[in-house]
């Protein structure tokens, strides 16, 4: 479970936009949110849209793996599909805040791989929401005055990216990645290869 976490405008659904398209084994957990949908994006494919009484329903059926409020909206995991993809040995991206990603730490810690995206400054990410042109001068605002708070739990990743240019955090994400499959607890058939290969007598010296 690749967890990738920045505040708003300092890069992550880019950088996780990226990964999806260029690594078919991860697969994309799609949040469900409260939030009004931007012109940019598609119901179902960047979040399920659903209305604050849907979230509520979905929230108290713990029908969510975790769920959190940000900049006055909720956003959420759908539980099944996660689980599904676990079960099944599937790599899925969550592209999640803080919060989400502390809830999901707590309940799976193990199956977790987290990264921070920071922003090279503060004028920097100022200049990325507004050049996205999708949100109001007071939402910005918002968004910048949070971005602070989210900012202080960087410590809570495993991993931390500066975006100061994107095809190098994007590398760096896609390295992470690479390593973290390579680790022993992730190869399940190591095991079974490294016993076949301390039986395997075929380079023993012919006997004479």
């Amino acid at each position: 479970m690749l967890v990738i976490s920045s505040p708003s405008g300092a890069g992550k659904s880019t950088i996780a936009r990226n990964l999806l398209e260029n690594d078919k084994a991860l697969e994309l957990s799609v949040s469900v949110t409260t939030r009004a949908r931007r012109g940019s994006e598609i119901d179902g494919v960047h979040y399920h849209f659903v209305s604050h009484r849907d979230f509520e329903r979905l929230r108290d059926t713990d029908a969510l793996l975790e769920w959190a409020e940000v900049h006055g909206n909720y956003y959420g995991t759908p539980r099944e599909p996660a689980e599904i993809a676990l079960s099944e040995g599937r790599d899925m991206l969550f592209d999640i805040d803080w919060q989400g990603a502390k809830q999901l730490s707590e309940k799976i810690r193990a199956d977790i791989v987290s990264i921070f995206i920071l922003p090279p400054s503060m004028r920097e990410l100022r200049s990325r929401l507004k050049r996205r042109a999708e949100d109001s001068d007071q939402v910005i605002e918002t968004r910048l005055a949070n971005a602070r708070k989210e900012i202080e739990h960087w410590r809570d990743y495993d991993y931390v990216v500066i975006n100061d240019d994107l095809d190098r955090a994007f590398g760096a994400v896609r390295s992470i990645v690479a390593a973290e499959r390579l680790r022993r607890d992730r190869r399940p058939g190591l095991f079974d290869f490294v016993s076949d290969l301390l039986d395997d007598n075929s380079a023993a010296p012919a006997e004479q």
